[in-house]
C-alpha cells in the first residue's frame, strides 16, 4: 500500500516508541508494528558495526553473532518504490460513529466485529472508529477484548447487538458500560479487578507476528487503553562506541603471560614490573585493571564487562587538553579540561575532573518489549537475566538498531568526598529511608533488583539538576540532553555523562561541550534554583518507605523540581532525591554540596 495510506515515522521511533508490537494510530486505520518478518531483508538494510554491542546482545538472548540493520529510511524520490515495515491492523472490534441513544444516556454506540463491515470499512454507511480498549498481559500478548463474555459472562452464548454507553462526558470507566440488546450489562470498570478476573486467561496472542502467533500463556488478562503509556516498554540497549581499552589490557597481558601468569597479588606485580619490558608494556594500564585482567584469564571467565565499565576507563583514560587537535577518531574524541580553565571558587570540591567529549557516536538496538510493567536495565546498564520480554520475531538472527552522533559533558565527582559522605550520620539515615522505600517497591513488582546505593542517587539527582540549567545556556532543549549515570562503588569511581546526539547528522554543533568551560555557574545555578520547591514542604518531607500515593522510589523529588523528560532519564525518573545533593526544608544535613 502507499505510504499516504500507511503513514510515517522517524527510524529512530522504531527504536524507542513504535517498534515491532507497538500500537498505532495511523491516518486510516488503527494497526500494531509488524514484526521483523514484515521488515525488508537484512541485505536491504543499511548494517550498523558496533562488535561491542553485538557481543552484548549474543550474551543476553543466546543468538550467535547477531546483526545490527538500521530501520528502511523514506526514499528520497516518490518515484522509487517504498520499503516500510509492516503493520497489521488491530484491534478487530469498532464502534460505529454517530449513533443515538435513549433519553437517561448520554451516549450509545454499538460495538461491532471487523467481520461485520462492507468493503469500505464501514458498517450500514457509517464511519467506525477502532475501540480504544483491548486486553494484555505483561509478557506483551494482547488481545481484543471477549466483549460477548465481558457483557454476559462465560457460560452465555448470545449473539445479539452488543453498544457501549458513555453514561456522563468524563470518558471514565465507571462511565462506560457494555450493554447487550437482551438486556444484560456491566460496567467497563469492573475489567479492572483483577481479583475476579473479568476477562479470563491470558490466550497468548501475537497479532505483531501474524495470525498464527499464539504461545502458551497463563497470566491474567488486564484492560489495556491503546494510547496509554504503559502500552508498550521497549527494551533498548544501548553502548557508546569508545577505545576499547579492555582489549588492550588483554593483549599487553596475553603476550606477557609467561611471566604474569604467577601474579597473585600486587606485591607480585610491582615485583615483575622491576624487569623493564613488563613496566614498558604495562606503563598505560592501572594497578587494578591489571590485576582484574590476569584473575579473568585464570578462572576463564567470560572477558565482556559491564557496558558503562567499559565506557568509564575508555573516558577517564582520554589526555588533558582542550580538544583542538585533529580527531584521529570519527566515533569518539575527548579531551580532559584543566582544572584552571573551569573551577574557579571553592563550590566544587567535591568535583574531581570536567571532561569534554567533542565526538561521540551512541548505537541502540530493540531486543524486545513488555507491557504495563516497565523493565529497566540496572544502574550498570545490564538488564535481569530472568527477565521476560516479548521477542520482535519468530526466529530473529539480527535486531533494528539506530546511531546517533553527538557531543556531551563528563563530571566526575572525587572518591574520597564521596566516601567521607557516606559516613555522615544524616546520610545514613537519608538513605536507610530510601531504602524502605525500594522494600516496598520490590514487594510490590515482585522484583530482584537491589537498592542502587547512595552514589547512584546523589549521582543521578545530581544530573537532572545539571540537565536543567545546561538547557537554559546550550541550545539544546532539556528533553534532548540525556544521562548516563557511572557509579562504580567498588573501584571508586563516580560520574555522569550529559549528552546529546542526533541520528540524521555527522554530529551537533558544540554548543553543549562547551558549557564545560562554566560547570562551576551551571552547578551554582542548580543548587540555588532547587534548594526549595515550589512543593515545598510536601516535596522535601516526602517519605519513601511510608509514601501513600506509591512513590516509594522518590525522596525530595517532584515534578516541579528534579524530575525531567523520559526521554533524558536512563531510569524512567525513579531514584531521585534533593536532600542528598543540596540541603532542603527538613533536611539540611545530608547534603554533598553544602549550603552557600
Amino acid at each position: 500500500m502507499s505510504r499516504k495510506a500507511h503513514g510515517q515515522i522517524r527510524r529512530s521511533q522504531v527504536i524507542t516508541t513504535y517498534g515491532p508490537g507497538a500500537l498505532i494510530d495511523l491516518p486510516a486505520h488503527s494497526a500494531i508494528v509488524g514484526g521483523l518478518e514484515t521488515w525488508p531483508k537484512p541485505g536491504d538494510l543499511e548494517e550498523i558495526v558496533e562488535p561491542r554491542l553485538a557481543r552484548k546482545l549474543e550474551a543476553m538472548t543466546g543468538i550467535r553473532a547477531p546483526g545490527l540493520y538500521a530501520p528502511p529510511p523514506d526514499p528520497s524520490d516518490p518515484r522509487e518504490p517504498a520499503r516500510g515495515i509492516g503493520a497489521w491492523r488491530f484491534p478487530e472490534w469498532s464502534v460505529v460513529q454517530d449513533e443515538g441513544g435513549a433519553e437517561d444516556r448520554e451516549r450509545s454506540r454499538r460495538l461491532v466485529h471487523r467481520k461485520a463491515l462492507d468493503e469500505r470499512g464501514r458498517f450500514d454507511g457509517r464511519a467506525v472508529v477502532a475501540t480504544r480498549f483491548v486486553r494484555a498481559c505483561p509478557r506483551g500478548h494482547v488481545d481484543d477484548l471477549d466483549w460477548r463474555r465481558f457483557a454476559h459472562g462465560p457460560e452465555d452464548t448470545c449473539q445479539r447487538q452488543l453498544w457501549l454507553d458513555e453514561r456522563g462526558t468524563s470518558g471514565d470507566l465507571a462511565e462506560l458500560v457494555v450493554r447487550c440488546e437482551c438486556g444484560k450489562q456491566r460496567s467497563l470498570y469492573e475489567a479492572t479487578l483483577l481479583e475476579t478476573n473479568p476477562l479470563g486467561t491470558c490466550r497468548g496472542e501475537r497479532p505483531w507476528l501474524g495470525k498464527k502467533a499464539r504461545e502458551e500463556c497463563n497470566q491474567p488478562s488486564r484492560l489495556l487503553i491503546r494510547t496509554a503509556s504503559n502500552a508498550y516498554f521497549p527494551q533498548v540497549v544501548s553502548v557508546l562506541s569508545l577505545p576499547e581499552r579492555a582489549s588492550a589490557v588483554e593483549a599487553a597481558v596475553a603476550e606477557l603471560w609467561d611471566d604474569l601468569q604467577i601474579v597473585e597479588d600486587a606485591a607480585d606485580l610491582a615485583f615483575l614490573k622491576k624487569k623493564p619490558r613488563i613496566a614498558e608494556k604495562l606503563a598505560h594500564f592501572g594497578e587494578k585493571e591489571v590485576l582484574d585482567t590476569i584473575e579473568r584469564r585464570k578462572s576463564g571467565a567470560p572477558t565482556e564487562r559491564p557496558v558503562k565499565q567499559a565506557e568509564l576507563d575508555a573516558i577517564l583514560a582520554v589526555p588533558e587538553g582542550f580538544g583542538e587537535d585533529v580527531p584521529v577518531d570519527p566515533n569518539f574524541h575527548a579531551r580532559r579540561l584543566p582544572d584552571g580553565v573551569w573551577r574557579r571558587s571553592g563550590r566544587s570540591e567535591g568535583i574531581d575532573a570536567v571532561i569534554q567529549l567533542h565526538r561521540l557516536r551512541e548505537v541502540m538496538a530493540l531486543v524486545g518489549f513488555t507491557r504495563l510493567e516497565a523493565v529497566m536495565p540496572d544502574i550498570h546498564g545490564e538488564y535481569e537475566t530472568d527477565v521476560e520480554r516479548a521477542q520482535i520475531a519468530f526466529e530473529p538472527t539480527w535486531f533494528p538498531a539506530v546511531e546517533n552522533r553527538g557531543e556531551g559533558v563528563f563530571v566526575k565527582l572525587r572518591a574520597e568526598t564521596v566516601e567521607r559522605w557516606l559516613t555522615r550520620t544524616a546520610v545514613k539515615r537519608r538513605l536507610d529511608s530510601l531504602a524502605a522505600g525500594h522494600e516496598r517497591w520490590t514487594a510490590h513488582r515482585k522484583s530482584q533488583r537491589p537498592f542502587p546505593g547512595g552514589p547512584y542517587v546523589l549521582l543521578h539527582t545530581l544530573s537532572h539538576l545539571l540537565i536543567q540549567s545546561l538547557a537554559m545556556r546550550c541550545g539544546y532543549p532539556a528533553s534532548s540532553i540525556r544521562e548516563r549515570i557511572y557509579a562504580d562503588a567498588e573501584a571508586g569511581r563516580f560520574g555522569i555523562l550529559l549528552y546529546t546526539g542526533s541520528p540524521d547528522a555527522e554530529g551537533t554543533l558544540g554548543g553543549l561541550v562547551q558549557q564545560a568551560r562554566h560547570l562551576e555557574d551551571h552547578l551554582a545555578q542548580a543548587l540555588r534554583t532547587n534548594a526549595l520547591c515550589s512543593n515545598d514542604p510536601i516535596c522535601s518531607q516526602h517519605e519513601p518507605g511510608a509514601s501513600m500515593e506509591a512513590r516509594w522510589l522518590h525522596g525530595a523529588a517532584c515534578h516541579a523540581c528534579a524530575l525531567v523528560a523520559e526521554t533524558s532519564c536512563e531510569m524512567r525518573n525513579d531514584y531521585l532525591d534533593r536532600a542528598l545533593v543540596v540541603p532542603v526544608l527538613g533536611t539540611p544535613d545530608a547534603a554533598f554540596f553544602p549550603a552557600e
